[in-house]
């Protein structure tokens, strides 16, 4: 059983213990996919090496298109990382997204979708990695899952500690501005894992094609938390 078999079934029999990530209403906030892979013409490295644009260019899709959120990402095979050295290897270069990204302003507010404990924290202000990060454990009956909130605002790490209980619910960060959250247009990686495998304030946000397999039987689906409903584009 992979790693999203095993949370779905855990999420299954636990329904009411489950909170919105950030704020959204199905009814009435709509989402847009962004594709962030080779088949979208519009990524030129022009615009993905220029932050600035790069921002407007998302602000301007989720206008145009009246949409609250921008979110896509997981398994994703992605070209925006080949000017970021981060991702690269002597072998086989990172480019398989590993979370899912939602994208919005800076200073949206982000919660916790389980009780838990702060795992870690660490601000990773490397240019094109996460920035400000939150790590949160959660014992589901014995599966232990942590989440990963990447590309926060500094101030979100203001007040925490490891070993702090937080509440399924519970605001525990905002989405950061390009200058603090590795020079990215403002959103939110969000991202599952079973196994930490020893790492702390900090978990591979993207890896090898090859190793797709491998990972999936450790970073479940995020969708399956977010509970977000189909984007208008999809």
């Amino acid at each position: 059983m992979d790693a999203t078999s095993r949370l779905a079934a855990w999420l299954n029999d636990h329904p009411q213990q489950m909170s919105n990530v950030v704020d959204y209403n199905a009814t009435t906030d709509s989402l847009f996919h962004f594709d962030l892979t080779k088949n979208n013409a519009e990524l030129s490295p022009a615009l993905v090496n220029d932050t600035p644009k790069f921002s407007h260019w998302v602000n301007k899709k989720l206008a145009d298109n009246h949409c609250r959120y921008g979110i896509g990402g997981y398994m994703e095979l992605r070209t925006i990382y080949d000017s970021r050295e981060q991702f690269d290897a002597i072998d086989e270069p990172r480019r398989l997204h590993l979370g899912v990204d939602i994208w919005s302003d800076a200073g949206t507010t982000v919660y916790t979708p389980l009780h838990g404990k702060i795992h870690s924290l660490k601000d990773n202000a490397n240019f094109g990695d996460y920035g400000p990060t939150i790590i949160i454990g959660h014992d589901l009956d014995g599966l232990m899952l942590y989440s990963l909130y990447g590309h926060l605002s500094r101030e979100s790490l203001t007040g925490l500690s490891v070993g702090m209980p937080v509440k399924s619910g519970q605001q525990i960060a905002t989405f950061g501005s390009a200058e603090v959250n590795g020079n990215w247009p403002p959103h939110l990686h969000f991202q599952l894992m079973l196994d930490m495998e020893g790492r702390a304030g900090d978990y591979f946000g993207a890896c090898k094609l090859s190793e797709k397999e491998r990972y999936l039987q450790n970073i479940p689906d995020p969708g399956l938390l977010l509970n977000f409903a189909c984007a208008i584009n999809a």
